[in-house]
C-alpha cells in the first residue's frame, strides 16, 4: 500500500534539500504514528455493550480464547476478563447502561451521545479531550459499578454476594442493619481494576497530549464511582403485626441510575477546563474559580462545532434531528439547527389512552392514533 510518504524514496542532491527532507521524514513518520495510534485507540471496552456474546452460557470455565477475540479489551482487561469470565456479561450490561443515561441526557442537545457501527461505539469524537467525552467516560464508570454492585446482590457472580457494609452510626439502635444489599465496595473496586486497566498500561512522556488526556479520564472515571457511591442509600422494610412497623430491617442500596445521570449532566455543565502543569499533573486552565474535586468532572480541549457533519472530529451534525418550534432552549429549532431553518411535516403517532384500573391488579389500556407536526433541521 503506497501512503504517499515520498521521503522514503526521494534523492538527496542539495545541501538544504537533506535538512529539509529530513524534517518532511519525520513529519511524515509521526503523521503515520499518529494515525496508527488513532485506529488502535478507536477499540473501546465500550463495545462489549453491543457484543452479541454477552450470555452467560457463552462465559464458560476456561473459555480463554473468548476473553482473546473480544473487540475493544486491552491487555489487562483481557487477563480480568480470564480470571472473572462471569462479570464480562455485567461490564456489558453497565456499559449499556451509561450509553442509554447518556443518550436521554443529551436527547435534547446538539451532540446527542449517538452510537455509530463499530468497535469505537461513539465514533472520533471521543478522541477529543471536550466536555462531551468526559461525561460519557464518568457515565460508563459509573454503570460498570451500578451493574457489578447489583449481581453481587442477586448472587450472579460467584467472588462476591451481599453488601457487608458497616452498619450507619446515626441508624435508630433498634433497627436491623442486614438484608440483602447492593456490594457497592466489590462494585467500585472492580470498576476501577477493570475500567482503569486500559489506562494504567500506558505511558506517555509527562509533558505530553497524550499524558494528559490519560489523566483526564482517569479522573472521569473516578468521578463517575464517586457519584454511584455518593448516592447510595440506607433503605429499610417495616415488619410487624399489621404492618405496625415495629421493627425495621436496612440495608444499603444503589440509587436509581437516572439519578447518577442527572448528578453528572449536573457537574457536565460546571466542568473544569483543565491544563498540564511543568510537572506533568492536571491544573485548572482558570484559577479564579474553585479547584475541581475527585468528584467533579474535567476536560482539557473545548468541544468541536457539532452543527455540521465533520468526519474529522465525529460530529454528525444536526441535519435531520426533530427539533422543538416553541422551545427557546437547546432543543428549540433555532438553536438545534444552528440558524439553518427546519421543515415542517405531519406525522402519525400511536401512544396509549383511556387506560383504566381493573380489579385486581392491572391497568388495561387503548391505543389511538393521532397525527402531530413535527419539526426536523435542514
Amino acid at each position: 500500500m503506497n501512503l504517499g510518504l515520498g521521503c522514503v524514496r526521494r534523492p538527496v542532491c542539495w545541501p538544504f534539500g537533506s535538512l529539509l527532507d529530513s524534517r518532511q521524514c519525520v513529519f511524515a513518520l509521526t503523521l503515520l504514528t499518529l494515525l496508527m495510534q488513532v485506529v488502535v485507540e478507536a477499540n473501546s471496552w465500550w463495545s462489549l455493550a453491543m457484543n452479541p456474546l454477552l450470555i452467560p452460557e457463552a462465559y464458560i470455565i476456561g473459555a480463554q480464547p473468548l476473553c482473546s477475540q473480544l473487540v475493544g479489551l486491552s491487555q489487562g482487561q483481557k487477563k480480568l476478563c480470564q480470571l472473572y469470565q462471569d462479570h464480562m456479561q455485567y461490564i456489558g450490561e453497565g456499559a449499556k447502561t451509561g450509553i442509554r443515561e447518556c443518550q436521554y441526557q443529551f436527547r435534547h442537545r446538539r451532540w446527542n451521545c449517538s452510537t455509530v457501527d463499530n468497535s469505537s461505539v461513539f465514533g472520533r469524537v471521543m478522541q477529543i479531550g471536550s466536555r462531551e467525552t468526559a461525561f460519557t467516560y464518568a457515565i460508563s464508570a459509573a454503570g460498570v459499578v451500578n451493574a457489578v454492585s447489583r449481581a453481587c446482590r442477586e448472587g450472579e457472580l460467584s467472588s462476591c454476594g451481599c453488601s457487608r457494609a458497616a452498619r450507619p452510626k446515626d441508624l435508630p439502635r433498634d433497627w436491623l442493619w442486614g438484608g440483602c444489599g447492593d456490594n457497592l465496595n466489590y462494585g467500585y473496586r472492580f470498576s476501577k481494576e477493570f475500567v482503569d486497566a486500559r489506562e494504567r498500561e500506558k505511558s506517555y512522556p509527562k509533558s505530553s497530549y497524550e499524558n494528559a488526556r490519560l489523566l483526564m479520564n482517569l479522573h472521569n472515571n473516578e468521578a463517575g464511582r464517586r457519584t454511584v457511591s455518593d448516592l447510595a442509600h440506607v433503605s429499610c422494610k417495616c415488619h410487624g403485626v399489621s404492618g405496625s412497623c415495629s421493627l425495621k430491617t436496612c440495608w444499603l442500596q444503589l440509587a436509581d441510575f437516572r439519578k447518577v445521570g442527572d448528578a453528572l449532566k449536573e457537574k457536565y455543565d460546571s466542568a473544569a477546563a483543565m491544563k498540564l502543569n511543568t510537572r506533568g499533573k492536571l491544573v485548572q486552565m482558570h484559577s479564579k474559580f474553585n479547584a475541581p474535586t475527585s468528584h467533579d468532572l474535567v476536560y482539557i480541549e473545548s468541544s468541536p462545532d457539532y452543527c455540521l457533519k465533520n468526519q474529522s472530529t465525529g460530529s454528525l451534525g444536526t441535519v435531520g434531528r426533530l427539533c422543538n418550534k416553541t422551545s427557546e432552549g437547546m432543543d428549540g429549532c433555532e438553536l438545534m439547527c444552528c440558524g439553518r431553518g427546519y421543515d415542517q411535516y405531519k406525522a402519525q403517532i400511536v401512544e396509549r389512552c383511556h387506560c383504566k384500573f381493573h380489579w385486581c391488579c392491572y391497568v388495561k389500556c387503548k391505543r389511538c392514533t393521532k397525527i402531530v407536526d413535527q419539526f426536523v433541521c435542514k
